[in-house]
């Protein structure tokens, strides 16, 4: 589903898809009579869990939302609060065709339907009524055609458009939008109407800032059409298989360009080479091309590179002196490369370096050893490298780090005492079968712990109780160990978590649904391959904020949880039984 906040460039911001305060500007309007006399009692928000209270406006906008086919027009209310209940109706899945119609001529400035169900060419009378006030269109995964893309050409001031996944939009369709001289970005992912040809009605485009055609299959020579747009700034053609080193001779003009994702194209080190100018370059993805360390000669280049993904190409240790003179780099991912600690003697230069992605290379305990000097580290990926326990003793100085995997190592349970000291941690993945209660007894000091993978550790019911003190902890994962209901209840305190997943638990009973039940900020939950039956789903009424269930090879039957659905908890989305 699309996003549903409108701008609101003379009010507060508006969070978790609610505005938080009205503007000054209507308090003393005849919109506030109208408020008023719409819904005066106050209520719990349920959104919220019955917690905190709505505003008056809320209250009003869930009113009409229930009542919604009495309405027949909203144009006589002020644009921000049509633009609000239009916005409810969205996230509610309430709008229909019909309902729709009461927004003709409000002057919405967002209508942002992404993969809303049922939009088709019908709706976009109303939606091209809003006229010159609109600013943003999301029509993603529409049944929307040539023609209904067509209405928008009175649209005039249109600075956003997002036509991801339009399977009806053809060729012909793209020169209704070649008029629309305000566009600042424009998205049509996996689109088969941006063919080389298509991309000529871009061409008019000059005001475009942001261009998204990732997994579009067509555009090789297409690029040509972007020559003249000198103020595109960001540049997604990922997953474009057909993209060649020749297209990339185009993008060497377009020096304002700040962002460039290419990965999982054609494009080889003579490619790359074609960038060399791009002087305001700061992000740039490879990923999965074939490219060689090579290419580094022209990357050194790009002074203001900050972030550079290089996983899954063909980097080794030869060449790699060149990552030195990447100065400026604050993301660097190097994963599914056959690159050893020899490589990692170059990145000590790189002191302003935030992340960095080692997964799959061949690193040992040595040459973490080169990473002591980066004291701005706050993301480190290690998984399934050749990193030991010894090699934790290097990461003690990284006081800044916050993310740290360690899953598919050869840590062990000693080596995680190593750990103690990195008191910023937040996330943490230990997935690794030699993991086992006595090493989560090193954990209990990293208090601010948020997210914590044990998927595949040998963890029991007294293991369980080392996590007692994370009381931040906002995800946690505890899968394929030995826990019963007993290990369940040294978890039921943890009142911060939103996912937890103890799936593959065999042991696990109805009880652990009964202590999970005061867990109410939870949005997913797995309790898959467990003895939980159909008799312990009264226990997660109150969890009025999950989205996702899993209970697979439980004898849990799919209609009981669509009755609970139904009744108690209305926020679930996804659920897998039986």
């Amino acid at each position: 589903m699309g996003g549903i906040c409108s701008r609101k460039r003379d009010q507060q911001v508006i969070e978790d898809r609610v505005q938080r305060g009205v503007s000054g500007r209507y308090s003393r309007s005849s919109s506030s009579k109208w408020l008023g006399s719409s819904f005066s009692w106050p209520v719990a928000d349920r959104r919220h869990g019955g917690v905190s209270c709505s505003s008056l406006l809320e209250l009003c906008i869930y009113k009409i939302r229930e009542d919604i086919e009495n309405y027949g027009s909203f144009s006589m209310l002020p644009r921000d609060i049509s633009q609000q209940i239009f916005n409810e109706l969205v996230y509610s899945h309430r709008l229909t065709d019909t309902s729709l119609e009461a927004f003709r001529d409000c002057a919405l400035q967002d209508v942002l339907l992404g993969e809303y169900p049922g939009v088709e060419d019908s709706w976009m009378d109303v939606i091209s009524s809003q006229g010159l006030s609109l600013l943003a269109v999301d029509l993603s995964g529409s049944e929307v055609t040539d023609i209904g893309l067509a209405l928008l050409k009175d649209c005039l001031n249109l600075q956003a458009l997002t036509c991801n996944y339009c399977d009806h939009i053809t060729q012909l369709g793209l020169m209704h939008i070649s008029d629309l001289k305000h566009l600042k970005s424009l998205s049509f992912k996996k689109s088969d109407a941006v063919t080389a040809e298509g991309m000529r009605a871009f061409s008019s485009l000059a005001s475009l800032e942001k261009l998204d055609l990732e997994r579009c299959s067509e555009i090789h020579g297409g690029l040509v059409h972007l020559k003249g747009l000198m103020k595109l700034e960001s540049l997604n053609i990922r997953c474009c298989k057909c993209i060649r080193d020749s297209d990339m001779k185009v993008l060497s003009g377009l020096t304002n360009l700040k962002e460039l994702q290419i990965s999982n194209t054609n494009i080889t080190d003579s490619g790359v080479s074609y960038l060399r100018g791009l002087g305001k370059l700061h992000m740039l993805n490879l990923e999965g091309c074939n490219v060689t360390a090579e290419c580094l000669d022209t990357l050194s280049a790009l002074v203001a590179l900050s972030y550079l993904n290089l996983n899954r190409c063909n980097i080794s240790d030869d060449g790699c002196d060149k990552f030195s003179g990447l100065r400026n780099l604050k993301v660097l991912s190097l994963g599914f490369n056959n690159i050893t600690d020899a490589c990692l003697v170059h990145l000590k230069a790189l002191t302003k370096l935030e992340s960095l992605n080692l997964d799959s290379c061949r690193i040992g305990d040595e040459g973490l050893a080169n990473l002591t000097g980066l004291p701005l580290l706050k993301s480190l990926d290690l998984s399934d490298t050749e990193v030991g326990s010894n090699g934790l003793s290097h990461l003690s100085g990284l006081t800044h780090l916050e993310n740290l995997n360690l899953s598919f190592t050869l840590v062990t349970d000693g080596g995680l005492r190593r750990l103690s000291g990195l008191t910023s941690l937040k996330s943490l993945n230990l997935d690794a079968r030699q993991i086992t209660d006595a090493g989560l007894a090193f954990l209990t000091n990293l208090t601010g712990l948020m997210h914590l993978d044990l998927f595949g550790a040998r963890i029991s019911d007294r293991g369980t109780n080392y996590l007692r003190n994370l009381k931040n902890l906002h995800s946690l994962e505890i899968c394929g160990g030995g826990l019963t209901d007993a290990g369940v209840k040294n978890i039921k305190d943890l009142a911060s978590l939103k996912l937890l997943n103890l799936s593959q638990n065999y042991n696990l009973t109805d009880r652990t649904l009964e202590m999970l039940s005061g867990l109410t900020e939870l949005v997913s939950l797995n309790v898959s391959n467990s003895r939980v039956t159909n008799e312990g789903l009264q226990y997660l009424k109150p969890l009025k904020n999950l989205r996702s269930l899993s209970l697979e090879s439980c004898k849990v039957t799919a209609s009981e949880i669509r009755k609970l659905q139904a009744t108690a908890l209305p926020n679930l989305v996804s659920f897998r039984a039986e």
